[in-house]
């Protein structure tokens, strides 16, 4: 299999067939396999066949630590970041516990794997198909907006496995009544997706459904406090494993961030997606709203670059559509919303934009988690505004990283010339009556966008104020892109200001004129002189206004603005000396309350009364802390990460939770009216349940019933025979399509169900005059052809004679 192949598959990380440290250190020689590969996991010869067959033989550290636990049937909680290889983790125990095909009458699902998205819950299907090609197990998929008839037939196929996305799934339980009584796996896939998405619900009444005996495993990015609670009352004593969660962003990802200002947003984009990234580079474009998609799909296709679009409200069809041609590098630029930040595994994903900056750093983090996945390299820009500067710093205090404006590597603007150029481009595009009302429509989503976005702590608003755009140069990434063409159009506008200087005789303008003279000379950074002179220009104050421009001696306004400027230089030396005063105090007080604290460090162990002082904590506390055995509970606390709330509809449900107690003078909680209740996918509100009888029109519209009475009776005809020579050949389940033809082949193989009874003597008689009847009929029908036939014949010969 080529390394092509090899990329396109999720779930391991890629390694070459030579680099398999399994092998013994000297040649050729294959000895006995030591640890560290599939082979030392003890797994059956068809799993491990299949693994190999993929070319994989080194598993990821996510692997090792989890397959282990699961294959010895342990409830597991792992945490680890996107691109990991966790698809794995779970499929590979799958396997080796369910072994191979049982479509026992009356049972069911063996495992059943949940996921948040369509997308997801296709992918993990493809990667079933792919690792498991020499197991005979069959899996069925069950995701919402599909047909629900074909639904039910799969499920009466009785599969191994179920992939399944929880709310259609759920459903289909209500409508069935459908017993899990037989699922000794369960999986939730994307764990805190499934929450953030209001799926608590869904998976509560699916979890009360499964067995005691059945085991759990959870794969998260992030613990959020609900499923925390979910996990310590489902599963059975459960085993956090984190890893890779401090390194919350890969080394190999450079991130790169470029200002511009909100009018101008578009027109960088353009920028970037013609100067900087490669035609045949693959890259997710982020946006806010589901609006911005389509403005922005409808303007990449006026400049003449193909996309496709994903967002929530578009239809499932149309989203498994443009997904593919995407993934099928049909189109290199894919538009989404923040549906797509997590579970979209794309290997050969090259670049990510972000559009509109997101609010909290963990939705940054999943976002250029699609990028430089598997071991690849990867590059995310992010363009931000004077909006976001606040949630800019907010993210390098959470990542840990310093936030230098100087630094062009990293923080940088687009060369003026060619974003004015491409903003103008914009500005015709807007004009045209197809992007008029989106970008009217956008513009208003905007606004809401920002309105429910979650704000920066205080500390990043504070320090935004002080953010120095000035000092952004030119970002490196367009210097290395555009070297010589944008020497040459610099040299030609630099000389266009020299022959315009020249015109004028003033000596300020002079001075201008060599200073620009000058900075053209290679040895003068453009930038560095462009920001000077900005600087300059913002700081100049002229000695005069226009009140004073040529006036007369003794004219009013001359004598008025002599007396408003003394009277304002007072004031303004005022303001001076108190600003500095106060520069001055709070220096003072830094170093006094460093001081203090310093002190009070010393000071504790003397002010401190031993015999009368009474602790918090044992004196002993830490050495028992120590000693402790780690519980999930403990684990999970020190984990959580709280993500409800990140919507707009997440912050309103918690406000309506709460009521002002007149009292207790306070907000106390109240139920939760939604509370046993699930959305539909038609967003209305009903019964878990609810049960809309969909079923048991399918049932008599397929006449199931007489179908599974009729192996019923064959099964127990056989066992009275006791399985000898005259046991019949078991009755292959088939799925008729709604046509006439499908009607009435469901009807005739009924009929041939119904024959297999026992009947009795006047039925046997009955049925031998009935066929006779039918023989007679048709031998009838047959000789009156054949005189038709003869008779029109002999017509044809005496009209030839004549």
């Amino acid at each position: 299999m080529s390394v092509k192949t090899l990329e396109e598959v999720p779930g391991f990380t890629l390694h070459k067939a030579e680099v398999d440290y399994d092998d013994e250190a000297d040649g050729g020689k294959k000895g006995k396999k030591k640890s560290g590969g599939f082979q030392a996991m003890g797994l059956s010869a068809p799993i491990l066949k299949g693994i190999l067959k993929m070319g994989y033989k080194i598993p990821t550290p996510i692997q090792r630590k989890t397959i282990p636990l699961i294959m010895d049937g342990r409830d597991v909680v792992a945490m680890a970041k996107t691109g990991s290889g966790k698809t794995g983790c779970f499929l590979i125990p799958m396997f080796e516990k369910l072994k191979q095909r049982e479509a026992k009458a009356g049972g069911g699902a063996r495992a059943l794997i949940l996921s948040p998205t369509r997308e997801l819950a296709i992918q993990t299907f493809k990667f079933i198909k792919q690792l498991g090609r020499f197991m005979d197990l069959k899996t069925i998929l069950v995701l919402g907006g599909d047909s629900m008839d074909s639904q039910f037939a799969a499920v009466h196929t009785l599969p191994d496995v179920i992939v399944a996305t929880p709310g259609r799934f759920l459903h289909l339980c209500v409508e069935m009544d459908l017993k899990l009584n037989s699922v000794q796996y369960c999986v939730l896939d994307e764990a805190d997706r499934l929450f953030e998405m209001g799926f608590g619900e869904q998976l509560t009444e699916t979890i009360k459904r499964l067995p005691e005996s059945r085991q759990m495993v959870l794969f998260s990015a992030t613990l959020p406090k609900l499923m925390v609670d979910f996990a310590s009352a489902g599963l059975c004593q459960p085993v956090l494993i984190r890893l890779d969660v401090e390194s919350k962003i890969p080394d190999t990802l450079d991130l790169k961030y470029i200002y511009c200002r909100p009018a101008e947003r578009y027109a960088t984009l353009l920028v970037l997606l013609r100067e900087v990234i490669p035609s045949t580079a693959q890259t997710v474009i982020f946006a806010g709203t589901q609006h911005h998609v389509e403005l922005i799909s409808l303007m990449l296709t006026k400049a003449g670059v193909p996309n496709s679009h994903v967002y929530s409200g578009l239809d499932a069809s149309a989203r498994k559509i443009n997904t593919a041609k995407f993934t099928h590098r049909k189109v290199n630029v894919l538009v989404v919303t923040d549906i797509a930040a997590r579970g979209l595994d794309i290997p050969t994903l090259d670049y990510v934009i972000n559009l509109h900056f997101p609010g909290k750093p963990k939705l940054f983090i999943h976002r250029v988690g699609r990028c430089a996945r598997a071991g690849r390299s990867g590059t995310a820009f992010s363009i931000f505004s004077n909006d976001d500067i606040a949630h800019v710093i907010d993210l390098h205090m959470f990542l840990n990283r310093p936030l230098d404006p100087s630094d062009r590597k990293t923080v940088g603007i687009v060369p003026p010339d060619t974003q004015e150029t491409e903003h103008l481009l914009v500005q015709e595009y807007i004009q045209h009556i197809d992007l008029a009302t989106a970008y009217r429509v956008s513009n208003n989503a905007y606004k809401q966008y920002i309105v429910t976005r979650p704000a920066a702590s205080a500390a990043s608003n504070k320090r935004a104020k002080h953010f120095k755009i000035d000092e952004l140069g030119v970002l490196e990434d367009f210097q290395h892109e555009n070297t010589e063409p944008d020497g040459e159009t610099k040299g030609k506008k630099w000389k266009k200001g020299k022959a315009k200087s020249g015109l004028k005789k003033d000596k300020k303008e002079d001075t201008q004129k060599q200073e620009v003279q000058s900075s053209s000379t290679p040895g003068v950074d453009p930038d560095a002189f462009r920001n000077d002179f900005l600087a300059r220009m913002k700081n100049y104050r002229p000695q005069a206004n226009i009140f004073e421009l040529n006036p007369k001696a003794n004219a009013r306004r001359l004598v008025v603005m002599t007396q408003k400027r003394e009277a304002d230089e007072r004031k303004i030396e005022k303001h001076k000396r108190k600003l500095a005063e106060l520069d001055a105090d709070e220096q003072e007080k830094q170093k006094s309350k460093s001081e203090i604290e310093d002190g009070t460090k010393r000071r504790k162990g003397s002010t401190r009364d031993e015999e009368h002082f009474i602790a918090y904590q044992a004196k002993d506390a830490v050495e028992e802390d120590g000693y402790a055995i780690d519980n999930f509970t403990r684990q999970a606390n020190s984990a959580e990460l709280s993500v409800v709330g990140d919507t707009a509809d997440g912050q309103r449900m918690n406000r309506q939770l709460q009521k002002w107690d007149r009292k207790k003078k306070k907000m106390v909680n109240v139920e939760n009216p939604k509370a046993g209740k699930i959305r539909t996918e038609h967003g209305v509100w009903i019964a878990a349940s609810y049960k809309t009888g969909r079923y048991d029109n399918w049932k008599e519209r397929t006449k199931l019933d007489e179908k599974l009475l009729a192996e019923q009776a064959q099964q127990s005809d056989d066992e009275g025979d006791g399985g000898g020579a005259a046991s019949s050949v078991p009755i292959v389940q088939r799925h008729y399509p709604t046509t006439h033809w499908g009607r009435h082949n469901a009807k005739a193989d009924l009929r041939k169900l119904r024959d297999l009874d026992l009947k009795t003597p006047e039925q046997i008689v009955k049925k031998r005059l009935d066929k006779e009847t039918k023989m007679t009929r048709e031998k009838t029908a047959r000789l009156k052809n054949i005189q038709r036939k003869k008779r029109a014949l002999a017509k044809r010969k005496g009209g030839k004679g004549k």
